[in-house]
């Protein structure tokens, strides 16, 4: 397997770089230095790069690389205001840094060279927003109270154009949130994982082949809302593994080879026509080949 070759990611300042803005509210501080127009790359390969967002423009784009897999790819139902906008975009936009997969070989705009894009939220700007996103599908709250010092960073809004969903793009997204993770030292990462369809009978192998084999231990055990939840009392004792794994995406399969666990119940969304679980994924489950992967020395990179 190719390896990828890590580029630099710049570490944040102790003061977060405030700089002259003295002692001007969190919120509004962070929408004035939103975007670091000099953000570095994070890796490349071949014509391939990626790199966070530098400004508006390019998160607009990302927003329309969005719309465009899943509302016309995909069977999202878009809003009046998206369809007239085409974009996919909600209030937790603005709080995230958005990672975009770039490439150069497209030529043309900035929009029409992206081709993939994550959307990732640490706890700071969690807090700015109100909360993480996951919050209204998962009761995560008790998970980030037993975990007090921990640095959370939910994933999101996973994004790829479909001439791009193979394995170079999808290890090249991950070579960027390693950098992420290691330029924040991020302890824990979470997130949605969707899974096409929205009849949880329908995807009762792949939904307990997961709890079967992935569930979290009580230490990152999370719940669904159970207004919200589809919940697998008696797993089924007949499930085909082999094919349940082979139904599973390659991104929530990724998290599981990384070490990742899946929290109890599933959610519909009726909106995206999925049916979501809760992944949890501690750093510190990280397979050492795998970081090695993705680049074990980064932390040199950092600087």
């Amino acid at each position: 397997m190719r390896r990828l070759r890590p580029i630099a990611f710049r570490k944040i300042g102790a003061d977060g770089g405030t700089g002259g803005f003295g002692q001007m509210p969190a919120k509004i501080l962070h929408l004035v230095r939103r975007f670091d127009p000099a953000a570095p790359l994070l890796g490349r390969l071949g014509t391939l790069e990626v790199r966070l967002a530098r400004n508006a423009a390019e998160v607009k784009a990302a927003q329309q690389l969005r719309y465009r897999v899943f509302y016309e790819e995909m069977s999202a139902q878009p809003s009046k205001l998206q369809k007239m906008t085409r974009r996919d975009r909600d209030s937790f936009d603005r709080y995230c840094d958005h990672l975009l997969v770039i490439d150069h070989a497209r030529g043309g705009s900035i929009a029409s060279r992206i081709v993939g894009t994550y959307r990732l939220m640490r706890g700071e700007r969690a807090a700015l927003a109100g909360g993480f996103y996951t919050a209204q599908e998962f009761d995560i709250a008790p998970m980030l109270a037993r975990h007090p010092g921990k640095r959370f960073l939910e994933l999101g809004r996973s994004c790829v154009l479909k001439d791009y969903r193979g394995k170079r793009t999808v290890e090249l997204l991950w070579q960027g949130i390693w950098a992420y993770v290691i330029a924040h030292d991020v302890d824990v990462l979470f997130g949605c994982a969707s899974l096409a369809g929205t009849d949880p009978a329908t995807l009762a192998a792949p939904l307990g082949f997961l709890q079967a084999n992935a569930s979290a231990p009580e230490e990152w055990r999370v719940r669904a809302h159970t207004h919200r939840g589809t919940f697998f009392d008696d797993v089924p004792a007949n499930i085909d593994q082999r094919r349940a794994l082979a139904v599973l995406p390659p991104l929530l399969k990724g998290y599981l080879r990384l070490g990742g666990y899946v929290g109890e119940g599933a959610v519909v969304d009726h909106q995206f026509g999925t049916t979501d679980v809760l992944i949890v994924l501690p750093r510190a489950n990280i397979n050492p080949r795998y970081v090695g992967h993705y680049g074990a020395d980064a932390s040199r990179f950092a600087a």
